[in-house]
């Protein structure tokens, strides 16, 4: 039984007086009048607890502003648009002139069943993040799916959509449909972007086989976009295998690309038609939609153009590679991108020399190098070994270990 109700069975059953009750139950004799005043104006509900809520409560929102909230959240759903509350927020402030925090809006979002909380999410705050300083130093890459629809409204043709984005600014450099995505048309598309926003520092892909070879056991020499890119002298880093947080930027770009596809009202039919709404897609995304990972709310294209570009090369960006010319990612290493040693691309780390004493030493050749003649009569003659370094490649950086296509090792002696 609730204190309540104990009072007021000792007021009007009992007949005690409030003085009483209140030295009786110790409560304060004011709230024994008030209960009895409650009492004889409802009767029973007095029992019920009431609201705690303040009649007026000035600092709410008005009730206009809290409409507009909900109809933008409606209206930018229903266009297959971010409509979180950050994008609220900016919307508010940049097309009505009204300036509401971001928790607020949320809140009336919640409240409005808008939005389903879900505490157990992990928070953002918890990633580890990284990005390029500046635009053209990283190139995320990644390919999805998306089915055509047939004329009967039922599901279709099964295609893929290639994408390059900038890592700095998020800018969509490149974005096309196809049947299947192959080496080719990775490098066709590759160098499509290219002619238009030059070359990049390096570019950062995950270990399909149309990116890299790097797993397929040294059998598979390399794609053609790790000779364009070795030839260009761009550095090329590959996430760790089951890490796709690592290329989250590309990854949730496509996210938010298949949204906004599902939401149009006429569905594609054939390449050309998906093609298409990728152009009105990234035409709306680069130009005209703020991204809330940039400063100030910006556009990609914004950002993307306002910022000096970063160049290949070992001198040129620091912020993309540590110097070494090699492209392709055979070592393992912490990704230079990373705010943290924990970051999961692995790119190249410089080449360790081999170690040399005097009691063994080797010595690389290739196909098309021999011994000197010196080397070779003094063999039999020889009493201490000397080691002969290999001659710098021509034409660009050394090939790797593991891709190589032949190698020996050979002990050369001095000359006697």
């Amino acid at each position: 039984m609730s204190k309540a109700r104990l009072v007021l069975t000792a007021l009007f059953v009992d007949h005690q007086t409030p003085t009483e009750v209140a030295a009786r139950y110790g409560v304060h004799r004011a709230w024994v009048y008030k209960l009895k005043a409650r009492y004889e104006a409802d009767g029973e509900a007095a029992f019920e607890p009431r609201s705690r809520r303040p009649k007026t409560s000035p600092t709410a929102l008005p009730q206009d502003t809290v409409d507009l909230i909900v109809e933008l959240r409606e209206k930018l759903s229903t266009a297959g648009l971010d409509a979180g509350p950050d994008t609220i927020a900016w919307h508010l402030a940049q097309h009505h002139a009204t300036t509401v925090s971001v928790a607020t809006i949320s809140r009336y979002l919640t409240r409005a069943g808008l939005v389903t909380p879900q505490p157990k999410k992990r928070p953002k705050s918890s990633y580890i993040r990284f990005q390029a300083t500046m635009p053209n130093g990283t190139w995320q890459s990644d390919f999805t799916h998306y089915r055509l629809t047939d004329r009967d409204g039922q599901p279709g043709t099964d295609t893929e959509i290639l994408t390059w984005l900038d890592d700095c600014s998020r800018y969509a450099l490149h974005v096309s449909a196809h049947r299947r995505v192959t080496g080719p048309s990775v490098l066709a598309t590759f160098r499509t972007a290219l002619t238009t926003h030059g070359i990049p520092a390096s570019t950062l892909t995950d270990n399909g086989m149309v990116y890299t070879t790097r797993f397929a056991g040294g059998r598979g020499g390399r794609t053609s976009l790790e000779h364009e890119l070795r030839r260009l002298h761009v550095v090329q880093k590959n996430s760790r295998p089951n890490h796709p947080t690592t290329c989250g930027k590309v990854e949730r770009f496509q996210q938010t690309m298949k949204k906004w596809l599902r939401a149009q009202p006429t569905q594609p039919r054939t390449i050309a038609e998906l093609q298409t709404l990728l152009d009105t897609f990234v035409e709306e995304y680069n130009h005209r939609r703020p991204h809330r990972s940039l400063p100030h709310r910006a556009t990609p294209a914004t950002v993307y153009r306002s910022l000096p570009k970063a160049l290949p090369g070992p001198s040129r960006d620091a912020d993309t590679h540590d110097g070494s010319d090699t492209t392709a990612s055979t070592n393992p290493a912490a990704s230079p991108c990373a705010s943290t040693a924990r970051c999961t691309t692995s790119a190249l780390a410089a080449p360790k020399p081999e170690p040399t004493s005097s009691c063994s030493s080797r010595t690389f050749t290739s196909e098309s190098s021999t011994p000197s003649p010196e080397s070779s009569s003094a063999n039999s003659s020889s009493t201490r070994p000397r080691t002969i370094r290999p001659p710098e490649h021509p034409k660009g950086p050394p090939e790797n270990d593991e891709t190589r296509p032949h190698q020996s090792w050979v002990r050369v002696s001095p000359m006697s």
